[in-house]
């Protein structure tokens, strides 16, 4: 049974870690440091993400990303390849949830431009780095939401059908379409670097703030939630686990994959729709103005 103590020594490693600042991010930053990876915790909020750096300790670096405005994102990726020769692991974990309807700065609906679009940008402006570091991993982080998503191109503002649930599920199904179409693409192109993805089961942190914790805590309770440090070993397998391969999806092994110890998990069969996931990714470089380049190009 895969446990914390099966994550290996990231010594000499540079991991980027995406809302690191508390929650299932921050347990999984405070992991890869305390085996001596070198943390950046891309956070929203610069003055949280010191506080997180402080306690996390080892060696750790805070950047500004915000998800939500792509201007943001350009400087942050920029900050990073400017200072880091090597990204060994990119680690997509923020995300944000909204009972009502919202807007990136950019006029995206908020939930799928931050949990998706803004991961997507981010990952494409730092592969670069990633692909001249070998064995370097990308682990996008969804959600068993996902088994309830579905992707209409046509439809991406949700303008008149805008429901949180489905627009949350959406955005976690398309992060599965992502992940798995960029292991396609960097296997096709021969790359070092691998995709991967997790989910943490069921978690209780302040993603859901806004919603009714008396009926998700106190009628669920211990029966399908766990603690950030537990939803984050996912995320560590998948990042860390020596005999982990591009594609493969991590989530929790116990009923309904909401407890337990990590080990791969089946995505629902839209998340492996290959049509879709191009269509997804072609529609997400014309949204975000982020290309792939050349050599990541479908075949």
């Amino acid at each position: 049974m895969w446990s914390i103590d099966d994550v290996p020594s990231q010594a000499g490693r540079v991991a980027v870690v995406t809302g690191a600042s508390a929650g299932i991010g921050f347990a999984t930053a405070k992991a890869l440091a305390e085996r001596g990876c070198h943390v950046v915790l891309a956070v929203r909020d610069p003055a949280r993400g010191a506080d997180a750096a402080a306690r996390i300790g080892g060696s750790t670096a805070v950047t500004r990303l915000d998800l939500a405005a792509l201007d943001s994102i350009r400087s942050a990726a920029t900050r990073l390849i400017g200072e880091y020769p090597r990204i060994d692991l990119l680690i997509n974990n923020a995300g944000t949830w909204s009972a009502t309807r919202a807007e990136t700065r950019d006029g995206f609906e908020l939930q799928f431009g931050v949990n998706h679009l803004g991961h997507f940008a981010f990952t494409g402006l730092i592969l670069g780095t990633m692909l001249a570091t070998p064995a370097s991993r990308i682990v996008t982080v969804s959600s068993v939401s996902h088994r309830g998503g579905a992707v209409d191109l046509s439809d991406l503002p949700m303008l008149e059908t805008y429901r949180h649930t489905a627009a949350y599920a959406r955005s976690k199904l398309a992060n599965l379409l992502f992940a798995f179409e960029l292991q396609r693409r960097l296997a096709a192109a021969g790359a070092v670097t691998a995709s991967l993805a997790a989910h943490p089961g069921g978690v209780w942190t302040g993603l859901f703030r806004g919603a009714n914790p008396a009926l998700l805590v106190n009628t669920l309770g211990r029966l399908v939630t766990q603690s950030p440090e537990r939803g984050a070993l996912a995320t560590l397998r998948a990042a860390t686990d020596p005999a982990a391969t591009g594609g493969q999806y991590y989530g929790p092994g116990g009923m309904g994959e909401l407890r337990g110890a990590p080990k791969p998990v089946r995505a629902i069969a839209k998340a492996h729709d290959e049509a879709l996931a191009r269509e997804l990714w072609a529609e997400s470089e014309r949204l975000t103005g982020v290309e792939y380049g050349p050599t990541l190009r479908p075949a």
